[in-house]
């Protein structure tokens, strides 16, 4: 029984998660149907079409926008709601879904809990200068090469394209200069990547940067410096548990602008390519707007 009067868009993107988004979808927006007084269904057909009619259901003034889709489609409900008044409600369908598990929702039963109990919550946003919004991580070395590596391939398909493209990327790894600036200092390192976290987790729940909150009005940064592939390859697991921030190559700080320049790095954002010029031939300006999106459920 619907409690509060709120409107909704349910946003289908029926390829996330290999098609999982599309067999659920019935069931989820029986769900939601229960808990808001009206739902409307919005299927999209690509990237360009889950952005359209994001932006589209937040111009028609819905109070929520449900997104069923993966991290991507996520990415893309966020840049349509950051600075509106329609909150934003993620239903995990994809195969990482760091944003989903930043809200607190693990299906869509979390989801329709949270809306029958009016859990909405502001929620700090990464920007990026002439850029978008970021709701977890934006990332830029190691990390995003293994990415761009991995997307660029055409064989094999699945995890067995990432171990490759790790492996090859690892054999290609080399530090370079990098400049981190924030209000308060400027630092120069050989670092091998950088990550700025506004939640803690990218890549399926690495905790990256495991103490950042997307309440407190900051960034948190996390730079591998140079280090041996030896020593790397002993402190890849610790990745899992957060605990690589303990290791001497690894510097964190906590700002809130950052600006990022000297290597030909390209920057990933909530897993999404960053279009800008890479670090080499243009800064990267990044800052924390506080409360920039408001989040069904209760951010962690």
């Amino acid at each position: 029984m619907t409690t509060t009067s709120t409107r909704a868009a349910l946003l289908v993107c029926p390829a996330s998660g290999k098609g999982r988004a599309a067999r659920v979808a019935g069931s989820v927006a029986a769900a939601l149907r229960e808990v808001v007084d009206h739902l409307d269904l919005r299927v999209a057909d690509s990237a360009d079409g889950t952005a359209r009619l994001a932006r589209e259901a937040v111009a028609d003034g819905v109070d929520v926008l449900v997104v069923l889709g993966g991290d991507g489609a996520a990415h893309l409900g966020v840049q349509a709601c950051a600075g509106t008044s329609t909150a934003l409600a993620v239903v995990p369908a994809g195969t990482g879904n760091d944003l989903a598990t930043a809200l607190g929702a693990a299906s869509a039963d979390d989801v329709v809990a949270a809306l029958r109990a009016g859990a909405r919550r502001p929620l700090d946003l990464g920007r990026v200068a002439g850029g978008p919004w970021f709701a977890t991580v934006l990332c830029a070395g190691f990390d995003s090469a293994v990415n761009e590596r991995a997307n660029a391939m055409r064989w094999p398909s699945g995890p067995r394209r990432y171990d490759l493209a790790i492996l090859a990327e690892l054999a290609a790894l080399r530090a370079r200069p990098l400049v981190v600036e924030t209000e308060d200092r400027v630092v120069e390192l050989d670092a091998l990547l950088v990550a700025v976290g506004n939640t803690t987790s990218y890549g399926g729940g690495i905790p990256v940067c495991p103490d950042a909150s997307p309440a407190d009005g900051l960034l948190d940064l996390t730079v591998v410096t140079a280090a041996p592939r030896r020593t790397l390859l002993r402190m890849l697991p610790t990745l899992r548990t957060g605990r690589h921030v303990d290791h001497p190559a690894v510097r964190t700080f906590r700002a809130r602008s950052v600006r990022l320049s000297g290597p030909p790095w390209v920057a990933y954002a909530d897993g999404e390519r960053l279009r800008e010029a890479p670090l080499g031939e243009a800064s990267l300006e990044v800052e924390c707007v506080p409360g920039a999106l408001t989040a069904v459920g209760a951010p962690r």
